[in-house]
């Protein structure tokens, strides 16, 4: 027989996984304001289990709870993202040579489908679309890496970097005619298992957004100046 307590753990979980789900998915955007009744109401749950996943999301850096304001799904700065993309090009790097190390044939198979319903060539791919391949193309790097720590780690990482402010990119730092040709490559070296060359593909790739996000910060610095 299930315990009652265990009962409020499994619905504590269930919370907290749809909320996650919905900042993974962007229908809970960043810097949105979480009405609890609302979300409860939608949910069929009391607040209690409701509250117990946002904190939990607070811990995971999600969610920002503000005083006397409530919840927020958290919106971090430029200088904060450059961070994670410092960390990530280190981390995500050295999980792509992992990967090519150690992948195998299925794996490859599952690798090669990765971004191939869209054009190299094209200005008109559907950003939230090719959003979701990459957001799935980074965690397959992750799962396949293997090491509970390494990809606990990176998946937050993952998830943390669509908490950004590129509403109207659908969360990308860069666009897709220039990330597409950098995915496919390293597609293509941890297809080779080639795990030098994997591993100095994705830590450009992850470079190339955070340099973005620099000159960004530099030009809102020099205009805020003038």
């Amino acid at each position: 027989m299930q315990t009652l307590g265990a009962k409020h753990q499994s619905l504590d979980s269930i919370i907290y996984n749809r909320l996650k789900s919905m900042i993974i998915e962007r229908k809970l955007m960043p810097g949105e304001k979480i009405y609890q009744d609302k979300l409860a109401h939608e949910f069929g749950v009391s607040r209690t289990p409701l509250v117990s996943a946002l904190k939990k999301l607070e811990h995971e850096k999600l969610i920002t709870a503000m005083p006397r304001r409530g919840f927020y799904v958290r919106l971090f700065s430029k200088q904060e993202m450059i961070h994670i993309f410092e960390l990530r090009e280190v981390l995500e790097g050295l999980a792509a040579r992992k990967v090519a190390m150690g992948i195998s044939d299925s794996q490859i198979n599952r690798l090669t489908r990765f971004f191939s319903g869209f054009q190299a060539s094209a200005d008109d791919i559907d950003l939230k679309k090719y959003r979701e391949e990459d957001r799935r193309f980074h965690s397959f790097i992750i799962e396949v890496s293997g090491g509970d720590i390494l990809s606990s780690i990176l998946e937050t990482f993952n998830i943390l970097t669509l908490g950004y402010q590129f509403i109207e990119q659908e969360g990308l730092v860069r666009p897709p005619n220039e990330t597409i040709h950098e995915h496919k490559a390293i597609i293509d070296a941890i297809g080779k298992r080639d795990p030098i060359n994997a591993e100095e593909l994705v830590r450009l790739h992850l470079r190339n957004s955070k340099e973005k996000l620099l000159r960004d910060a530099r030009e809102e610095e020099s205009t805020a100046s003038q």
